[in-house]
C-alpha cells in the first residue's frame, strides 16, 4: 500500500543532532542558552536580507510558539482590555485568539481576491468606522500571510502609518516569502513566526516575534521570562509569561536553519508542477503568485474548484457525522453534532477530499474565516464576500519536503480520476 502523503512536515538536516547533543553536553537543557542565542542570530541574519538594498536591522526572539509571539506583540502594542484590533478574518485562530487572551476584542476585515489576504481598502474603511463607533482607534492591525502568500504590504502599511496604528505581521505561515524583495514580518512594528511541525522549517514546537530593535527585544523577552525583576530574588511587577524556547528546541531550529533556503525551493517546485499538471483541467485552478511583487513561499499549494465541476461521491458529502480529527488536527477535539454548519466547502471539494484520503492523500479544506466562527458570531466584522466564497471552494494539497515529484503526479491522477465527465 502507498504511504500515506502528508500535506506538509518538515524534515530533519541530520546536523539538529549535534546542536542538541551540545545542548546536552554542556547541560544547557533550559529555557535559554548557546543554541537560542544561535538560532535568533540565523534568524535575524535572514530576516534582514533585503534583495538589491540595504539590510534592516531587527532583533528577533525565539519563543515557544507562534501563537506565543502574536500575545507578545500585542502587549507589545500597548493592546489591553477593552480595546479593538484589526484581524484578518481569513485565517487560522491563532491570529485572533491572543487578542480575547488580553481581554480586547478582534474585529475583522475580509480578504481581496488576489492575494487572498487583508483586503486594504476594507482595512481604511474599519478604521474610519470603528473611529466613528468607538471614538477610538483600533489598537492594532494584524494581516496574516496566508498559506505563504505575500499581502499587499506597502499599501497597508500605508494606511496604517496614516492612522498611525502599529502593525502586526502574522508570517507564521510566511517564513521565507517576500514583498518587493523584503522578507514578511519586517514590514511592521512585530513580525510573527511560527517552527511548528508542519511549518517552512520547525523546532518540534515553537516561535518566533521579529521586533524592532533592542529595546523592545528587551521587553519581549522580559515579558516571556515571567515578567522578574532585578532582585535577588523573585519580585514581580507585571505579568508575564512563560514563553522563552527551549535550548533543545533552538538546536533543532539551528540545524533547521542550515536547509531553509533548500525547503523553500522545494515547496516553489511543486507548485510549478501542480500547475503544469494541472492546467489543462477545467474547473480547478492554482492560486498563484498575483504579481511580480510577491514571492510565496507556497508553504501550502491551494487550489480552487469551479461549483459547476463535479466530483465522484459529493452526493454523500455531509451526509455523516464525522467522529474524529481530520488533518493532521492534534490533541482532543469535540464531536460535532451535527454534519453540517452554514459555512463550509462546496460537496465537491469535500468529495474531492474524501477521495484522496482513500487514496492515502492527505488535504483539508481551506481555513474558515474567522467571522463565521460560533466563538465570534458577536464581533464586529467587515465583510466583502471574498473569504467565504474561496472557503467554499479551496483545498489544500500536499506541499512539505517529503513531498516528491511521483507524489505530485500521483495526487494530480487521483484528482483527475475522480473527475466526472
Amino acid at each position: 500500500m502507498r504511504e500515506r502523503i502528508l500535506l506538509c512536515l518538515a524534515h530533519m538536516s541530520g546536523k539538529e543532532q549535534d546542536f542538541i547533543k551540545e545542548a546536552f553536553d554542556e547541560n544547557w537543557v533550559v529555557p535559554l542558552g548557546p543554541n537560542v542565542n544561535g538560532f535568533e542570530k540565523d534568524l535575524e541574519e535572514f530576516v534582514n536580507d533585503r534583495e538589491g538594498a540595504e539590510p534592516l536591522h531587527k532583533e528577533v526572539v525565539a519563543l515557544s510558539a507562534g501563537t506565543a509571539a502574536v500575545h507578545l506583540a500585542l502587549i507589545g502594542c500597548g493592546v489591553e482590555a477593552g480595546d479593538e484590533v484589526l484581524v484578518q478574518s481569513f485565517t487560522f485562530c491563532a491570529s485572533s485568539h491572543p487578542v480575547t487572551y488580553l481581554g480586547a476584542t478582534p474585529v475583522f476585515v475580509d480578504s481581496e481576491r488576489e492575494s487572498w489576504n487583508m483586503d486594504p481598502d476594507l482595512l481604511e474603511r474599519a478604521i474610519l468606522d470603528r473611529i466613528e463607533r468607538t471614538g477610538r482607534k483600533p489598537k492594532a492591525i494584524i494581516p496574516v500571510a496566508l498559506y505563504g502568500m505575500p499581502y499587499q504590504a506597502d499599501r497597508i502599511m500605508e494606511i496604517a502609518d496614516k492612522y498611525e496604528i502599529p502593525v502586526i505581521e502574522d508570517a507564521a505561515e510566511g517564513f521565507g516569502s517576500r514583498f518587493k524583495g523584503q522578507v514578511l514580518g519586517t514590514f511592521g512594528k512585530f513580525g510573527v513566526l511560527s517552527f511548528n511541525g508542519n511549518k517552512m522549517i520547525t523546532t518540534s514546537g515553537g516561535g518566533a516575534l521579529i521586533c524592532p530593535d533592542k529595546e523592545e527585544k528587551n521587553t519581549i523577552m522580559w515579558y516571556a521570562t515571567q515578567a522578574r525583576e532585578s532582585y535577588p530574588y523573585y519580585q514581580h511587577e507585571a505579568i508575564g509569561y512563560n514563553y522563552r524556547m527551549s535550548n533543545i528546541c533552538a538546536g533543532i531550529g539551528r540545524g533547521q536553519m542550515t536547509i531553509l533556503d533548500e525547503h523553500i525551493a522545494h515547496h516553489k517546485h511543486v507548485q510549478e508542477l501542480y500547475c503544469e499538471l494541472l492546467k489543462d483541467v477545467k474547473g480547478i485552478k492554482m492560486h498563484e503568485n498575483p504579481g511580480a511583487d510577491f514571492d510565496s513561499n507556497f508553504w501550502l499549494c491551494t487550489a480552487t474548484l469551479d461549483p459547476s465541476l463535479h466530483i465522484k461521491g459529493e452526493e454523500n458529502a455531509y451526509k455523516q457525522v464525522i467522529t474524529g480529527a481530520v488533518g493532521g488536527a492534534a490533541g482532543v477535539i469535540h464531536a460535532a453534532s451535527t454534519a453540517t454548519t452554514d459555512c463550509q466547502p462546496n460537496a465537491n471539494v469535500e468529495a474531492l477530499r474524501v477521495a484522496l484520503d482513500k487514496a492515502n492523500i492527505e488535504a483539508r479544506p481551506l481555513w474558515k474565516p474567522m467571522h463565521k466562527q460560533p466563538v465570534y458570531k458577536n464581533n464586529p466584522a467587515y465583510v466583502n464576500g471574498v473569504s467565504e466564497e474561496l472557503f467554499a471552494v479551496g483545498i489544500c494539497l500536499p506541499a512539505g519536503p517529503w513531498v516528491t515529484d511521483d507524489d505530485v503526479r500521483y495526487i494530480v491522477e487521483n484528482i483527475k480520476a475522480n473527475i466526472l465527465d
